[in-house]
């Protein structure tokens, strides 16, 4: 195993209730709070006017930046860096998933420099100072209110980019799993994929690593892969959302990836779906992983199937190695396509074959994907095929 750094500084206040203490968290670093929220959800579930209440209580001035999209558009990020400058706002406080909070942390270092903040994608333009920023979680999936990074799409070029920076780390982050008793069964299907995907790109790999840390990530998955379907079928379970949530944010908090380098896979994968295409990113990963294991499994990898098969979906260890394998790819497929009820094609989705190529070379950056298993250029169309 390799050495490593543990430091994962945001505070949680998980559980019902909670709000009580957000006025006084926003409170420490000033006065003038700029809310970011998307369609207006947090309207009809009462969660604004809470909030508003909160902010009166400790005399903080409000202002607001609302439509922030699905797959966050860069054009959100320069209005709510623009609001920042102009009002000069103290905090942020992003209330949403992880699109709302992804674009409030560049809106945040965007603040704080003078560069464009699609330079901070394009041009590796440094990220070393950004206003603090609070968040309230309405959906478990993307993991962003404990983490340091964010993906933000640029519709004019057909980019979605991801970036990580320590100064992106929220300051604090409320989860409310009754917040989330409004999520449908899809975005609840979608966010669970996402999660699964987190903990996959980091779990399927070769290298010698903690063997704690592989039981942890399994557990993971099967707290999923259990309490998903209760969430989509009984919304207002409160084990079930409270499970999907703190799984969330452990799923990609750094916490399981301590000892591993490795690039991912699947999600710059499957950025270039949604680039062009604009679908729900847990869908496009539903698609994409799958095939993606099919593709790699071969004699040199088959060990890691075996282990993913056996401990997670509890398959018969007496079977033969590769036919835990396959069986654990149908394991999966069939929980996302049947169970969560995703679309299982491109074909259905709208993705089309004449576009293969280019996402491919964008995938893979002109060069490859050294991930699980390094895929060039040829392979990632090959997996698309296999979408179809």
């Amino acid at each position: 195993m390799n050495n490593f750094i543990y430091d994962i500084p945001v505070k949680v206040y998980f559980g019902e209730n909670q709000l009580c203490n957000l006025g006084k968290e926003l409170s420490k670093y000033g006065k003038k709070v700029l809310l970011t929220y998307g369609g207006g959800s947090i309207k009809k579930i009462g969660l604004y006017d809470e909030i508003l209440k909160e902010l009166e209580k400790y005399g903080l001035e409000l202002f607001e930046l609302s439509g922030i999209e699905p797959n966050p558009r860069i054009q959100s990020v320069r209005e709510g860096a623009k609001i920042c400058k102009e009002q000069n706002i103290d905090v942020l406080l992003a209330v949403g998933g992880g699109s709302t909070i992804d674009a409030t942390k560049f809106m945040a270092a965007g603040a704080c420099t003078d560069v464009d903040p699609w330079d901070f994608f394009t041009k590796n333009a440094p990220i070393e100072k950004a206003l603090p920023i609070v968040t309230i979680l309405t959906l478990a999936a993307a993991g962003s209110e404990m983490d340091a990074g964010g993906v933000i799409s640029n519709l004019e070029t057909k980019d979605k980019i991801g970036r990580l920076a320590p100064v992106l780390l929220p300051k604090v982050s409320f989860l409310d799993p009754t917040v989330t008793y409004t999520v449908n069964p899809y975005q609840t299907a979608c966010g669970a994929v996402d999660m699964m995907s987190h903990i996959m790109e980091v779990y399927f790999n070769m290298s010698n690593s903690l063997y704690m840390l592989d039981c942890f990530m399994e557990g993971m998955m099967k707290t999923i892969i259990k309490y998903a379907p209760i969430a989509m079928k009984e919304p207002n379970n409160y084990e079930a959302r409270a499970n999907l949530m703190w799984t969330s944010s452990w799923a990609i908090n750094g916490f399981i990836s301590l000892d591993k380098n490795q690039a991912w896979t699947c999600h710059p994968i499957e950025h270039e779906l949604s680039a062009i295409y604009d679908i729900t990113h847990g869908l496009g990963l539903a698609l994409v992983t799958p095939r993606w294991l099919e593709y790699c499994l071969d004699e040199t990898t088959v060990s890691k199937y075996y282990q993913f098969g056996t401990n997670v979906f509890d398959i018969d260890k007496n079977l033969e190695p590769m036919e835990v394998a396959k069986q654990s790819i149908k394991m999966l497929s069939e929980f996302f396509f049947n169970t969560l009820n995703l679309d299982d094609t491109f074909t259905k989705v709208g993705i089309k074959q004449e576009d293969f190529d280019i996402m491919a070379e964008k995938a893979c950056g002109n060069n490859c994907i050294n991930g699980f298993k390094k895929l060039n250029k040829q392979d990632i169309v090959n997996i698309f095929n296999m979408c179809l």
